[in-house]
């Protein structure tokens, strides 16, 4: 009789223990099935995107695919030296061919032939930003913003497209004064954009690109009206059509003008370094007018999907990055965290034509450029 109270007590405990483990199990379970790994999938999924939840699932089928094909926009130089470094991180990835895509008309040519499921080769390629929207329905659709989120992929998430998720943008530009500082004063050049509506620079007194791609940086950051009233004003200027960069700025080089308006920073920092005359300046002045650009997709049809992410991951890594700025100076992404111009904006006030005003892109270079009047490039600067 004295052992029953003895041994109700180590049933209880027992039961007690068995209620607990079970208990704690349900807790650890349903803490797991809410983890921000398998939301962000179960998240994924729901919107039909492809969600992989760790990067070593992803190098086991880049493993077995053991090959990669690119039709990217970065130079031929800077492929080499990426497609090195790429093979030696990955050197399971055998097979890496990249060829780049050049020119106004190719684009467009590859993407009709997208439209017609001809192209088929390809695992990962750069959308001209012209035809962003049509680029969409023929992509790979990984949640790459989830995956980058989530730190699957090293992928800084504002390289991402935050409405699409499977975009991302590899590099940007920035908008600068080029001037030839023999010709003119360091004091005398513009330090607002408004600056270039003064007197002083009426009548052929500095050059406009007739591709107003600055222009619409300006307007994502300043507004549309604004940007199609500052367009107006510079007409009423009467500035040096021109038509690219390179001409113009060797034009300023060997003193025949002495400004270019929203030149290309990469452009004119380039041409500066080899002005064996020393006269070409490029100055920045705020807000700083840039845009995304390299917007690099996977294609649905492309054989080696998981290679084409590492890859897309490489090229946004800080490695990726300082290979653009050592063979594309000042191309590099102003969202990638230690590259060049994430380093020269830092603390400066951006009007950035990103991916909330990408869209209207095409839109605003129309209406900008029939502002201007339809100009063609005046004889001597085509």
């Amino acid at each position: 009789m004295t052992k029953r109270p003895e041994l109700r007590a180590a049933v209880c405990s027992v039961v007690f223990l068995l209620c607990f483990c079970i208990a704690e199990r349900t807790i650890l379970a349903a803490s797991s099935a809410t983890s921000p790994l398998v939301k962000a999938k179960q998240e994924a999924e729901a919107r039909g995107y492809i969600f992989v939840p760790s990067h070593e699932e992803i190098i086991a089928a880049a493993k077995k695919e053991g090959k990669l094909h690119v039709l990217g926009s970065l130079s031929p130089s800077t492929y080499k030296q990426m497609i090195n470094a790429f093979k030696k991180r990955y050197p399971f990835i055998t097979e890496v061919y990249v060829e780049e895509i050049t020119g106004t008309d190719t684009p467009q040519r590859f993407l009709l032939e997208l439209k017609a499921g001809k192209i088929t080769q390809w695992d990962a390629f750069d959308m001209a930003p012209d035809y962003y929207a049509e680029y969409l329905p023929y992509l790979k659709k990984f949640d790459i913003l989830g995956m980058a989120t989530q730190r699957v992929l090293a992928i800084p998430p504002p390289m991402v497209d935050p409405k699409n998720f499977n975009v991302v943008s590899i590099a940007s530009s920035l908008h600068v004064v080029g001037y030839n500082k023999k010709l003119i004063s360091e004091d005398k050049v513009p330090n607002r954009w408004e600056d270039f509506l003064k007197p002083v620079f009426k009548g052929k007194k500095f050059m406009v690109d007739i591709r107003p791609q600055g222009f619409a940086a300006l307007a994502a950051g300043l507004g549309e009206k604004w940007a199609m009233d500052y367009a107006a004003k510079i007409t009423a200027q009467e500035p040096v059509w021109v038509r690219g960069q390179s001409r113009p700025l060797s034009t300023m080089i060997a003193g025949e003008q002495e400004l270019l308006h929203l030149a290309y920073y990469h452009s004119c920092m380039r041409s500066s370094k080899k002005d064996p005359s020393g006269s070409l300046s490029c100055k920045i002045i705020e807000p700083v007018p840039a845009r995304l650009q390299e917007f690099a997709a996977l294609a649905s049809s492309g054989a080696h999907p998981y290679s084409a992410l590492l890859w897309l991951e490489f090229q946004s890594s800080p490695e990726g990055q300082n290979l653009i700025d050592e063979y594309e100076p000042l191309n590099s992404s102003i969202y990638a965290a230690d590259s060049a111009l994430a380093k020269i904006t830092q603390g400066k006030k951006l009007s950035v034509n990103n991916w909330e005003t990408l869209h209207n892109t095409s839109r605003w270079q129309q209406m900008v450029f029939k502002t201007f009047g339809f100009p063609r490039a005046e004889e001597g600067n085509k």
